[in-house]
């Protein structure tokens, strides 16, 4: 159910690229692997007689729920890929994403320091960039993942145009 306060009525969301699916899960896949195998260390310590004072169902139970939690963090992936989206608007951009916990960021474009493009190297393979927008303030930057290479290079050059000719006017 959108409300006003996310989705401003007029507004059409660009979505970034569905192959960012592709990049999240592979740190899904990492972080994930990681998790286990160090959540898995006093199973084996059990199993093997090293440890005998911890039970073997609470040894067993730390990585079963760690792959519990990791499966659902699977299965939000796509949802969350799809929630984030931008619009270029007169005066500003804004900046939305989230499923559960929503939020909108409005960048105007005189606040705009400087604008960075991050390429990773699973993004790299896929033609995929992040857009990251820095502003005066120390803890406010912006960015927009997953976004094709030639729509990054393309938004960056046109914030950049619009931050420094807002910023002229000042």
């Amino acid at each position: 159910m959108p409300t006003e306060a996310i989705d401003p009525p007029g507004i059409d969301w660009l979505r970034v690229s569905p192959k960012y699916v592709t990049v999240r899960l592979a740190g899904w896949a990492l972080g994930t692997l990681v998790a286990v195998a160090l959540l898995s260390l006093p199973l084996i310590l059990v199993l093997t007689g090293v440890w005998t004072w911890l039970p073997v169902w609470l040894a067993l139970a730390l990585p079963a729920v760690a792959l519990v939690l990791a499966l659902w963090r699977l299965a939000l992936i796509p949802r969350q890929v799809r929630s984030i989206g931008y619009a270029e608007r007169e005066d500003d951009l804004l900046i939305r994403r989230g499923i559960f916990f929503q939020r909108t960021l409005v960048v105007p474009y005189g606040r705009m320091q400087y604008v960075d493009i991050a390429v990773g190297p699973v993004e790299r393979q896929l033609g995929l960039c992040t857009l990251k927008l820095h502003t005066a303030a120390a803890a406010t930057s912006a960015e927009i993942p997953g976004l094709p290479a030639s729509e990054g290079a393309r938004l960056r050059e046109q914030l950049s145009a619009r931050g420094e000719a807002r910023l002229a006017g000042l």
